[in-house]
């Protein structure tokens, strides 16, 4: 098969680019899942008669209703908006020399040096004593403190600089820089700690938050940075996030701008994948039974098992994830005759899992396809790939869990460059064709 790039035949780029700075002002605005769970539903307000379902703040049901669901069956993307990301424990405050630190636990994966010494700002939500709920954003707005996690100096890092990777930076040693400043400019016998007792005083009285309150929070460090135009031609996007935000926003845009619908075009977004999609918010829950069964009560059809699994049997997704792009400097990860290329569009990827296919849910040829035709109808860039050679790369997504429940599924979506660094790399011709795929599936 060749590969067609994204700009042949463009003479104008402005759509493409125009695309490329709305989906860059919403990664920048929004770094958590409640973040994006609340941005999706503001893009939704006003603009037609949604079936809307957020399920505890982090993750997101939307469809069109349509009463000949039950003939019909829906047309799905499903993606996830968790990002790889490092937490804050429950005790994460400590003074150690005269300086406050903050205990972490990072989530999902993260290659750990790769979050030394860049500036991190702190989003989320903190339940104090008496049940309030306060929203945390710090570092985001110019004048606002950052925080990091200060690295080694070369000149004292010998042993450190032979270790292997994983273990050149240790979980337990992504400790974050809080403070510095004392209460007291002289420590007076008995009162150990003045600095960390300075920044309880900050916490108050900024924030009305003691430090008993944090063991009920969800904070979480993300890069203080904004996504940027990437190249002297900005065709490219570096940014944080872009796996899997930049599926979870073209779903949106694409079910925003169906114009016919012959099953119900639906988007999930789904928390928790990049640990394995477990918990209440992930996909491998009953979000996606439970939402059937609420969309047929409120069509005022009987939601029965039957009937539930009439929609099943008639619905297919697409699993809106990220894939890994050819890598000009490091080729050999992949193979080369079945590698997604930067800037040749949206990626069908038949299969994730490792080794022998462990872990995937492998689409079926009919649909494969089904979905390879509905592109090419629309004029849609795509291509297939894998996520590195059989031996040597691999990695999961939703597909498995909906494949479970009897949905047909394949996985499709742009790919990326340096993916799960703080600052991954996507084409904005690749996003474009990412969100004209997901409409054309929506619609087909």
């Amino acid at each position: 098969m060749d590969k067609i790039s994204v700009w042949k035949n463009v003479d104008d780029k402005t759509t493409i680019y125009d695309f490329a700075d709305s989906y860059i002002d919403f990664l920048n605005a929004n770094k958590t899942e409640r973040e994006v769970v609340n941005a999706s539903i503001q893009m939704l307000k006003g603009k037609g008669d949604f079936f809307v379902r957020n399920i505890r703040k982090k993750a997101l049901v939307v469809a069109k209703p349509s009463k000949d669901i039950l003939s019909t069956g829906m047309r799905i993307i499903a993606a996830h908006i968790d990002v790889p990301r490092i937490d804050l424990k429950p005790t994460p405050l400590y003074e150690e020399q005269d300086l406050v630190l903050l205990k972490t636990h990072y989530y999902g994966g993260i290659r750990k040096y790769q979050w030394l010494s860049i500036p991190l700002s702190i989003h989320g939500v903190v339940v104090t004593k008496d049940e309030k709920v306060k929203e945390i954003v710090i570092g985001e707005d110019e004048g606002e403190p950052v925080f990091t996690i200060p690295d080694l100096l070369p000149h004292l890092s010998r042993e450190q600089q032979e270790k292997k990777i994983k273990e050149f930076a240790k979980g337990e040693e992504l400790n974050v820089l809080f403070g510095s400043y004392p209460k007291e400019k002289k420590k007076e016998k008995g009162k150990e700690n003045p600095v960390l007792k300075n920044i309880l005083d900050l916490l108050e009285s900024r924030y009305g938050i003691e430090e008993e309150d944090l063991i009920s929070a969800e904070l979480e460090l993300v890069p203080a940075w904004k996504a940027r135009n990437v190249g002297l031609d900005e065709s490219l996007i570096g940014g944080y996030g872009h796996d899997d935000r930049i599926c979870a926003y073209s779903a949106l845009k694409a079910l925003l701008s169906v114009e016919k619908m012959k099953k119900v075009p639906t988007v999930i977004l789904f928390d928790k994948e990049e640990i394995g999609s477990e918990g209440n918010t992930g996909a491998n829950s009953q979000i996606v039974t439970d939402f059937i069964m609420e969309l047929l009560e409120s069509l005022g059809i009987d939601p029965t098992y039957r009937n539930i699994r009439y929609v099943i049997e008639k619905s297919s997704v697409i699993s809106a994830d990220v894939t890994a792009g050819l890598h000009p400097t490091y080729p050999e990860v992949l193979d080369k005759y079945n590698a997604a290329k930067i800037g040749y569009g949206i990626v069908l990827t038949k299969y994730t899992g490792h080794g022998g296919k462990g872990g995937s849910s492998d689409a079926h040829a009919e649909f494969v396809g089904e979905v390879r035709g509905i592109y090419n109808k629309a004029d849609v860039r795509w291509q297939t790939g894998e996520l590195g050679k059989v031996d040597l790369g691999g990695g999961g997504t939703v597909a498995k869990f909906l494949a479970q429940l009897g949905l047909q599924v394949i996985d499709s979506g742009p790919p990326l460059l340096a993916m799960h660094s703080p600052f991954e790399i996507v084409s904005k011709g690749d996003l474009f064709h990412t969100y004209k795929g997901y409409k054309a599936f929506l619609e087909g």
